[in-house]
Order: structure tokens, then C-alpha cells, then sequence
């Protein structure tokens, strides 16, 4: 159990027990069956708990140059790269940080394959594909909406494929189920297996949320292992996100007013959920609160207002039970995987900390954000 007191608030605190209780399913998943996952770093960067994922998984995955970076500096190996577009300013750097390296379309790979082969930089080279096919339904998170500016289509590919390609990277899933993947790859075999001959590698992409409770991991198992009966010589990769930091940590806040509005008690924290917790207002959905019941069912019923001037910067309702005082602890759960790597210093509030709960019982306080980093943001 979190003893709070020993953090500043608000903080995002990640539990290093509950981390590794997720790393160990995902390495027991990576060797039943044969496959590589690596960390997506667009849903988690914490660099400095980065040597406890080195301890049961060896790359990450990388979306730009910083990344990369990143993963090369940090992580301590290079990265699997991918981009909707690289840039001539971009390239030499990504190229130096990547071992794979993805590109959305032909006219991206012809104009900087060249490059990787001049360098002899040993880089597998792969083409994003587009199945055509999700069952992702908020379509902010849908890769493959009418109009998606996300890979190639299989009537856009030539019978043989362009010298130095090497794999296909395929991302349809976001928070997923086996049963979602195991559709998923009946269009990808339908529409591109007749290419899998002449490629050495096959990248899955993210969203398979193989940590949730009640996702069926020997399904995925099972899955996969048939996969790569049916193709061999194929190396299969997937690039999980939320999997990793599922139900690891909190982001702590405290109440600082209270106010009401036709009936409507709304208690302002000392965070902003346009700030801190954007996901919540982009995917959307309503964070669970320790300690409240979701709902107006109740007698202590409260929205959660966040703290910035942004006028839909709140979330409801919640039932506590018990009047909210000011002061008073609120705990966000699950607030750990993209998160962090999405917030932002809008109306230059105080930035949650970012903290780690040792397996010994410690705070190891990662980071405390102050006004130099909101001014040198500004600069």
C-alpha cells in the first residue's frame, strides 16, 4: 500500500510491484509463445524505470527522432522506428538510433532507403500495411477510418516488393482483446499473406491489453503460436503500450474549493484533466476514483473540476461517502501508461511529480516540476 505522505502533491506515483507483475505475464507470453514485445514509448517514457523493464525485455519501439533517442540513450538498445513521415533534418539522427526502421508509404521508403544502404547501417527496412480492418470504434483511436493517412492499402503494392523491404508493421488494435486480433488477422493473411514470402519479419503493432483481467492470455498464445507455424521463417514482434503500465499507479491530488452550480457540487482539484490526464477528454472515459462509487447514486455526490480555466476541464459524477473537505486526498487510479507522456503545461499549473513506489517500501521521487520548466517550455 502507498503510504502518500511521503509524496508531493499531485504526483504521479507508479507501484514497482504491480510493474513487475505486468512485465513478468508479458515475458511468460514473449517465451510460450516465440514472439518478441517490446515497450511502445508512446504510451510510457519514464526513462528512469527504464533498467527495470531491461530486466525482462530487451527494444522499444519509437515514433520520432526523440524517441529513438530515447531508446538508444536510455534503454540502452535501438529502436523500432516508425513515422507517418521522416524528414531530410531527421533522418541521419533516426538512422544512428534505430535498428528497424518502418515507412508509411512507398514514396517515404524510395526517398530514404537509399540512405540506410549508403550508411551500411545493417537496418531492416519495412512498409506500414493497411488491412483495412478495425475494431476500434472511437475514431480519433482508429488507424484504419476511411481516409487514414496510416500505410499502404494491398491494391497499392506490387507483385514483388521493392528491394529492401523486409518486414510489414500492421497497428489496428487500441486496448484490444485476443479475440480482436485473432479477426484481425484473418484480413491481414486475406489481403497480404501472399507477400509474407518475400519479408523476414511481421510487427502486430500495439494495443493488445494482454494485462487486463479478464483478457484470455492462452488465446493470444495460441493464437500466435499458430501464426508462426503457418509462416516459419516469419519474426513476429508485437509493440504493446498500455499492456506495460495497465493498472500500475495513481496520480494523486488533493481538493482545494468546492463549489455549486444549480445543484451540481463540483470539488476542484489541484490537477486539470486537459492537462493531466487528457486521455480521459480525448478517448473519452471517466477515470475510477479510490474510495468513490461512479454515479450519482448517493448522498456526497461531486463533479471533479480540474484546475486550469479551461470551462470543460472536469469530469462526473462520483459518490463519496462522506462530505468532500478541502485538503482531502482524491486518488485518480490507473493514471500510469499515456498519461505522462501526454501531458501538458497549459495556464502554467504546478505539474504532478513523477514518482516511484519501490517493492521495499520507498518513494524514489523520479522528478518535481517547478517554474523554470513552465518558463523554459515558454522560451
Amino acid at each position: 500500500m502507498i503510504n502518500f505522505t511521503q509524496f508531493p502533491s499531485p504526483c504521479y506515483i507508479m507501484e514497482e510491484e504491480l510493474l513487475r507483475k505486468n512485465l513478468e505475464l508479458i515475458r511468460n507470453v514473449k517465451d510460450r509463445a516465440g514472439v518478441e514485445i517490446i515497450l511502445a514509448f508512446k504510451s510510457f517514457a519514464m526513462w528512469r524505470s527504464f533498467p527495470i523493464f531491461r530486466e525482462y525485455i530487451d527494444h522499444s519501439t519509437a515514433s520520432s527522432v526523440y524517441e529513438a533517442r530515447l531508446a538508444l540513450e536510455e534503454f540502452g538498445s535501438k529502436a523500432h522506428t516508425y513515422s507517418p513521415a521522416y524528414t531530410e533534418e531527421d533522418f541521419s539522427e533516426i538512422m544512428r538510433c534505430s535498428s528497424h526502421i518502418t515507412f508509411n508509404s512507398l514514396s517515404q521508403f524510395q526517398r530514404f532507403y537509399g540512405q540506410t544502404v549508403e550508411e551500411g547501417s545493417g537496418i531492416s527496412c519495412g512498409i506500414r500495411i493497411n488491412p483495412e480492418y478495425s475494431e476500434v470504434e472511437t475514431e480519433l483511436y482508429n488507424p484504419t477510418a476511411p481516409g487514414t493517412r496510416f500505410g499502404i492499402t494491398a491494391d497499392l503494392l506490387p507483385d514483388r516488393l521493392p528491394e529492401g523491404i523486409e518486414g510489414f508493421h500492421c497497428h489496428t488494435h487500441c486496448e484490444s482483446s485476443s479475440y480482436e486480433l485473432e479477426r484481425t488477422l484473418k484480413h491481414i493473411e486475406e489481403k497480404f499473406s501472399r507477400w509474407f514470402p518475400q519479408i523476414k519479419w511481421l510487427n502486430l503493432g500495439g494495443g493488445h491489453l494482454m494485462t487486463r483481467k479478464d483478457y484470455d492470455v492462452n488465446h493470444l498464445i495460441g493464437l500466435l503460436q499458430q501464426l508462426k507455424a503457418r509462416y516459419p521463417h516469419l519474426h513476429i514482434i508485437l509493440e504493446p503500450g498500455s499492456a506495460f503500465t495497465w493498472q500500475t499507479g495513481v496520480l494523486s491530488s488533493k481538493v482545494v474549493d468546492i463549489v455549486e452550480n444549480k445543484g451540481i457540487k463540483t470539488a476542484i482539484l489541484n490537477v486539470s484533466f486537459t492537462c493531466h490526464t487528457p486521455d480521459c477528454l480525448e478517448m473519452p472515459y471517466q477515470p475510477a476514483v479510490r474510495n468513490a462509487t461512479m454515479g450519482q447514486e448517493g448522498a456526497f455526490v461531486y463533479r471533479l473540476g480540474g484546475n486550469s480555466c479551461l470551462s470543460g476541464d472536469y469530469m462526473g459524477y462520483w459518490s463519496f461517502d462522506h462530505e468532500l473537505q478541502i485538503g482531502e486526498q482524491v486518488i485518480l487510479e490507473d493514471m500510469i501508461h499515456y498519461t505522462i507522456v501526454k501531458t501538458n503545461m497549459f495556464n502554467g499549473i504546478h505539474h504532478p511529480a513523477i514518482a516511484l513506489w519501490t517493492r521495499d517500501g520507498k518513494a524514489d521521487i523520479y522528478k518535481e516540476f517547478t517554474y523554470e520548466d513552465y518558463k523554459n517550455r515558454m522560451s
